[in-house]
């Protein structure tokens, strides 16, 4: 089943990456990545609230 990544595939290639930018880093780069996340779903959802007032 080409495409598809499995747990020890996951591991390698997040042992590459704290090897590549440092934990600190990687540690930075996952807290801005939670809050990009935290900030799409509100934006979603005050769209989905704006659309439902103009019915």
């Amino acid at each position: 089943m080409p495409g598809k990544l499995g747990l020890p595939e996951i591991l390698l290639i997040l042992a590459i990456a704290l090897l590549i930018f440092g934990p600190s880093k990687l540690a930075d780069l996952g807290k801005g990545l939670g809050e990009g996340i935290k900030n799409f779903k509100s934006a979603v959802k005050d769209g989905e609230e704006g659309t439902n007032k103009k019915s």
